[in-house]
């Protein structure tokens, strides 16, 4: 993908896909052709068989929110089909069978909140940070995956006062899952690159599958889903041969 595209696709040999938000002198603002890019990349790490997905962002902003440039020229109807757009690509990357990992290394505000979330957990070094103005700006978005995973009472401080999260609240909060050094960043990315690829895919997509299926179910429904993943992995025996390899002494 070429390098003035709004969107950067980077795979490498060990099925890592790193999507890069690179509208930078916008500061990654959030408009038409990047929602269609975020899906179509989505689309594309599914075909392909990605083991893993990366979002970052260039620049030392990693999303200023839905691009307000774009949207003071359009009508009712644009605004709400751009809207559209973004809870697709948001769907599309959250729905992924792989591992996601956000990395956060600047603010990230409203729809950058949003992708950010899609994500199965993110690394922030500690400029990174977390606000979700919309209510005050006369609008209406981040409402519901940030509420499920801070907690109702927190999201609204956020969505009513303008509240900013740091790195370190976000941790606390569990919204992020680490805050890493910037020097230590790229490191400590590879390591657990290394360690998710080199993991079984399929047992990795069961377990993935059962965590996220399993919140949506009372207890007796999401025991049922580990029951059910259990028996695909019985059924594909990725087990029997992880095990042979412990019992040999590798891996």
């Amino acid at each position: 993908m070429s390098e003035d595209a709004v969107l950067l696709y980077a795979t490498t040999d060990d099925g890592v896909a790193t999507l890069t938000l690179n509208r930078p002198t916008a500061r990654n603002a959030l408009n038409t052709a990047l929602c269609e890019a975020l899906l179509g990349a989505a689309r594309r790490a599914a075909t392909e068989g990605a083991r893993l997905v990366v979002i970052r962002a260039a620049g030392p902003v990693f999303s200023a929110g839905a691009d307000l440039k774009e949207r003071k020229g359009m009508s009712d109807d644009a605004v709400r089909a751009r809207r559209v757009k973004a809870f697709a690509a948001y769907d599309a990357i959250e729905r992924l069978a792989m591992p996601v990992i956000a990395v956060v290394e600047g603010p990230a505000v409203g729809s950058g909140v949003e992708i950010a979330a899609v994500a199965d957990f993110i690394l922030a070094t500690p400029a990174a940070s977390f606000r979700t103005p919309e209510a005050l700006w006369g609008t209406v978005g981040a409402t519901q995956r940030l509420a499920r995973i801070v907690g109702k009472r927190l999201a609204k401080d956020m969505m009513f006062t303008g509240r900013v999260l740091s790195a370190e609240e976000a941790r606390d909060a569990g919204f992020v899952a680490r805050v890493i050094a910037p020097e230590a960043l790229e490191k400590t990315l590879a390591e657990i690159t290394a360690v998710i690829t080199k993991a079984p895919a399929s047992s990795v997509a069961l377990a993935k599958r059962c965590i996220d299926e399993g919140l949506e179910r009372d207890p007796r429904g999401a025991l049922a889903t580990e029951l059910m993943a259990i028996e695909e992995s019985l059924a594909a025996a990725e087990w029997r041969r992880t095990m042979a390899g412990f019992a040999t002494g590798e891996g």
